[in-house]
């Protein structure tokens, strides 16, 4: 299976991005993200119609789903995946948002500075094999 992660700040500006599990196929990272930030505008209109932080599916390209959440702090956390997986992506958007929560945490790093931490990066890999 193949995944896409994108962390993206209030102003859209990505955080962080990874490729997850098997690379996607067919196209190039480019794409993927592509995909991914196209679909940031119907994130933002999902997020009015619902109460919950998980939004499930919020748009589809092709075979690949989009499923985000997001934050109290509008920080969306948007997965591009080719199979859905409802309850393993939930409890890996809630593993991955305590793990956001705790980078943050960091007296030395800056709100909305990139995350270029290796260590939340294995941690990350780590939760996308157990729940995805």
């Amino acid at each position: 299976m193949s995944y896409y992660l994108a962390i993206v700040n209030s102003r859209d500006t990505p955080l962080y991005e990874a490729a997850l599990g098997n690379p996607l196929k067919d196209d190039g990272k480019h794409l993927h993200q592509f995909v991914l930030h196209a679909s940031l505008d119907v994130v933002d209109d999902a997020m009015w119609n619902s109460q919950n932080m998980y939004l499930r599916v919020v748009d589809k390209f092709n075979d690949w789903f989009v499923s985000a959440y997001v934050t109290a702090g509008n920080v969306r956390f948007v997965l591009l995946h080719s199979v859905k997986n409802e309850d393993g992506i939930r409890n890996f958007f809630v593993d991955a948002h305590e793990l956001y929560v705790k980078t943050f945490l960091n007296p030395f790093h800056e709100i909305d500075q990139t995350i270029s931490s290796p260590t939340f990066d294995i941690k990350l890999r780590s939760l996308a094999k157990r729940h995805l």
